[in-house]
């Protein structure tokens, strides 16, 4: 299967994911309300955030949807532009674009995000910023790979190189 295509599958089941959850908090939960699952470290605390990351440009909606749409189209072209994926970059992909997308949607339906994951006195967040994050990481970590790959690469065709050099010379003579 294209590896274009999963990044794109990716992106839809997180999608999924994170819009079943954010609706079944917003149907069976009233906003700032919770339920302790772990007492004392974990609970869902259902919360509208009107900003980005951390409520930074709280009630900047219109300029959150601009840049979410901004970085959507970039990611894209560089998704049908670029020729070698790996496994790890196609995951990571797929995961940053359908947090996007799952916060985006929010943004144009609700003019805030559903946040519900609460970790004591960690700021409240949702699958799609976990998708946005850990995408993240797991593409840095892809390119860094991707980059000692590369640099060994060279090192074996520079060691090749001299050699043939040798041998080519040595013919010569």
């Amino acid at each position: 299967m294209n590896k274009k295509e999963n990044i794109y599958k990716i992106t839809i089941i997180v999608l999924l994911l994170d819009q079943f959850i954010k609706y079944m908090i917003n149907k069976f939960m009233d906003i700032n309300t919770s339920i302790k699952v772990i007492p004392n470290f974990f609970s869902i605390f259902y919360v509208r955030n009107k900003g980005a990351a951390f409520s930074i440009l709280e009630d900047n909606t219109i300029l959150i949807i601009l840049i979410s749409v901004i970085f959507i189209v970039i990611l894209d072209y560089y998704i049908r532009k670029e020729k070698n994926f790996t496994k790890l970059s196609v995951i990571s992909l797929g995961m940053i674009m359908g947090g996007i997308f799952g916060n985006l949607m929010d943004r144009i339906i609700y003019h805030s995000v559903i946040d519900y994951l609460s970790f004591g006195n960690f700021p409240i967040f949702n699958l799609a910023d976990i998708g946005i994050t850990v995408g993240v990481g797991l593409l840095i970590i892809s390119e860094l790979l991707k980059l000692r790959k590369d640099k060994e690469n060279d090192r074996s065709i520079q060691e090749v190189l001299p050699r043939r050099k040798r041998n080519t010379k040595q013919k010569n003579k």
